[in-house]
């Protein structure tokens, strides 16, 4: 669905924009300011409307610029101008939508298939809280802690591991909780995939979440 274009900030700086490319923000008219370009993610579809990952403005650029767009959602996030035509005298314009479905891309049968477990994955899901003592850390501050230890048969999996700050996840050793008198605020689980899209971007726009939150599993854990 094609939507009109929005009121037109003035030029953002940043987002490695090669020479002679400008790209703008276009926050709707009474949004707040501007957001820094590398911040702005636009979300990727398949041509089913199966959500895909984030993407950044240069490889939707791309998309747009090779016709491989099947049909966008939201009104314009950013404005493209790249070169201008030696016959016409007008500069190339691209305006990129925050949902964007492309044409030939498919997720096969898996429809939600599992997040990769990694640490910025885990500690977006707990909040970046240690789930020990409850407090909330900066991610260089937090490690992956195994409930089960690995070393007495416990897995690397989402059910398995939780955000530990460095000075519980030493007083809990190799114990498990119960042996450390260590009991978990929550219970680990493994996140569907629109709950790790949510969860991996910080700077989701209106748009963007109203389409995700409207994807969600009835069992989400997440506070949306």
């Amino acid at each position: 669905m094609e939507t009109a274009p929005a009121m037109l900030d003035p030029a953002v700086s940043g987002g490695d924009a090669p020479p002679g490319m400008h790209v703008h923000s276009a926050d709707r008219e009474g949004t707040p300011p501007r957001r820094p370009l590398d911040a702005v993610r636009l979300l990727s579809l398949d041509a089913h409307g199966r959500a895909l990952e984030w993407i950044g403005w240069q490889h939707a650029a791309c998309l747009y610029a090779r016709d491989a767009v099947a049909w966008t959602l939201g009104d314009p996030c950013l404005l493209v101008h790249g070169g201008t035509n030696r016959w016409s005298g007008r500069r190339s314009l691209l305006e990129l939508h925050p949902i964007v479905a492309s044409r030939g891309h498919a997720r096969g049968k898996a429809l939600d298939p599992t997040p990769a477990l990694n640490n910025p994955a885990l500690f977006a899901r707990d909040a970046y809280l240690c789930l020990y003592c409850g407090n909330r850390f900066n991610r260089p501050q937090l490690t992956r802690d195994h409930v089960m230890p690995v070393s007495r048969g416990g897995r690397d999996c989402w059910e398995n591991v939780v955000s530990a700050c460095f000075a519980c996840n030493s007083r809990k050793g190799n114990r498990t909780p119960q042996q450390a008198g260590m009991p978990l605020l929550a219970v680990p689980y493994r996140p569907s995939w629109i709950e790790h899209l949510i969860l991996s971007n910080r700077n989701i726009l209106a748009d963007q979440m109203a389409f995700l939150k409207a994807q969600l599993p009835r069992d989400a854990r997440i506070a949306v």
